[in-house]
């Protein structure tokens, strides 16, 4: 049987500009540690796991919740990876992140979490990308030579958000093993002290704070207007000296606020709390 990894790879090289492979930007994998699946948060199953894996695998996302046979997510990786992963277990499918090309301190996609894991270079080897995000049915690929799609990205070619939806999508292929594959976790700084730092020393990686998202209620109408009037509404109730960081979302996930809304809430906490 062929590697499906492989067979993902071959196809998109036949799409992708062909060249050296470039590996000066780091790979990072975007996503929030204090969401609560089955009763643990993210964080204590990828502990428990020791691996980060796909929403075909574990049924969660921070983005669309479509990874099953017919779904968006299903489609667009069977046309986008040659229909490699069709007939394969779950566990080869890719892991979505992000290529870091800005070197932003909060990681590739902030869209996706306030957390990060930065990825050993040797996840490179299989790793693929696209410009702009896959649901996007982006035309523009890469495996080895990425500087194409770090140019469009630069002029931002398909004028996107510059904060949240401009980045490089990367596909890491196979499993992602957090001792071997993972070499830092970057946390927000609101979550020390917490369980959370508790549980991130116990990864096998090495943990790091990026400076901190922190949205100030000076920026509210600029986050109704980017998200709406309930959105705003519940940043004004869970702000805490007129600040909210992800622990207080975190506080505030399916108790105060619904998965909607909270999720509107850090793509305003994304957008204008942190430069």
């Amino acid at each position: 049987m062929n590697d499906p990894v492989e067979q993902a790879l071959s196809h998109l090289r036949k799409m992708a500009p062909q060249g050296t492979a470039d590996t000066r930007w780091p790979i990072t994998l975007n996503f929030h540690p204090d969401i609560t699946v089955s009763g643990q948060l993210v964080i204590e199953r990828l502990a428990d796991d020791g691996s980060y894996r796909s929403q075909f695998e574990t049924g969660m996302s921070s983005g669309g919740l479509t990874a099953y046979p017919g779904g968006d997510r299903w489609n667009w990786e069977s046309r986008i990876f040659g229909g490699a992963y069709d007939d394969q277990d779950a566990f080869f499918r890719p892991k979505y992140g992000a290529l870091n090309y800005r070197y932003d301190p909060v990681g590739g996609s902030r869209r996706f979490g306030s957390s990060h894991f930065r990825l050993r270079p040797h996840v490179r080897a299989r790793t693929s990308f696209s410009y702009p995000d896959s649901h996007l049915e982006p035309k523009d690929f890469a495996v080895d030579d990425v500087q194409p799609l770090v140019t469009l990205a630069d002029e931002n070619a398909l004028s996107l958000d510059p904060w949240l939806d401009n980045y490089i999508e990367a596909h890491i292929h196979g499993p992602v093993a957090i001792e071997a594959d993972v070499e830092a976790l970057i946390l927000d700084p609101s979550f020390k002290g917490t369980s959370i730092e508790d549980v991130a020393a116990s990864l096998g990686c090495d943990v790091e704070w990026h400076e901190g998202f922190r949205l100030s209620l000076e920026n509210l109408d600029q986050c109704q207007l980017y998200r709406g009037t309930a959105a705003a509404d519940a940043i004004s109730e869970i702000a805490e000296d007129a600040w909210v960081t992800p622990a207080l979302l975190w506080r505030a996930r399916d108790t105060v606020l619904d998965y909607q809304t909270a999720k509107w809430v850090w793509h305003c906490i994304a957008r204008y709390g942190y430069r």
